[in-house]
């Protein structure tokens, strides 16, 4: 069995800023101060970006502050279903991409993302791209701090589930930033980068990817890596 492992944001949709905007008004929410600026964002899980960005605004958090953000993340992404269907988008060739695997014999998709469980949910149901997804098997901002601790737990999950030995050359992870690069490495799993976010081609090679494309249109390599 192989397991394929995506990320959510730039790689299979966009949410067009309206991501950052639901994470100020959760933040004002839970902190009492509105956001003036946000932590760095690409490849963070949202504990780490919570943590950072409470930090830039004085703010000490902690995990009882953080996990009453991610309630209230939860139900704005759920309020605004409909804005982040008509603002965001998913990606070129991400359906496709995700149909194609699906049609694979013994293999099974499912997610490492910094978002919250709930929300990685919402996003890709707004876009129709859930139900080739395994969630349980996944591993979400809200188990761990470290992208690479979620990479493990994921794998854990799908062992777990399936009640079969699957081995990290068996493993695909898909991701846009050098931190899903850095992840897959960290864990001894095959990584594909696709330069749909803010990293070019080039630098995703130069962090140690397995392959790059440059966006999911391109579904020979995918194919590749899973035979």
């Amino acid at each position: 069995m192989k397991l394929v492992l995506w990320d959510i944001d730039h790689t299979l949709i966009a949410t067009r800023g309206l991501g950052r905007e639901i994470f100020a008004d959760a933040f004002e929410q839970v902190t009492g101060t509105p956001m003036r600026e946000q932590a760095a964002v690409d490849g963070m899980t949202e504990p780490v970006i919570f943590r950072r960005t409470a930090q830039l605004h004085g703010i000490t958090s902690d995990r009882t502050m953080f996990n009453e953000f991610a309630r209230r993340s939860t139900e704005l992404h759920r309020q605004r279903a409909h804005d982040l269907r008509e603002r965001g988008h998913a990606l070129p060739g991400a359906a496709a991409a995700l149909d194609t695997v699906a049609a694979m014999d013994d293999v099974v998709q499912s997610i490492v993302t910094g978002n919250i469980r709930a929300v990685a949910k919402t996003k890709l149901q707004v876009f129709g791209l859930d139900t080739y997804i395994q969630f349980p098997y996944g591993g979400y901002g809200d188990d761990h701090d470290d992208r690479a601790d979620l990479v493990r737990s994921a794998i854990a999950r799908t062992r777990a589930a399936k009640g079969a030995h699957v081995a990290l050359t068996d493993v695909l992870l898909i991701g846009d930033t050098p931190a899903d690069v850095a992840a897959a490495r960290a864990s001894g799993v095959p990584v594909l980068a696709v330069a749909t976010g803010r990293t070019s081609a080039t630098e995703l090679a130069e962090a140690g990817a397995t392959t790059t494309i440059n966006d999911l249109h391109d579904a020979a390599p995918l194919h590749d890596l899973l035979r």
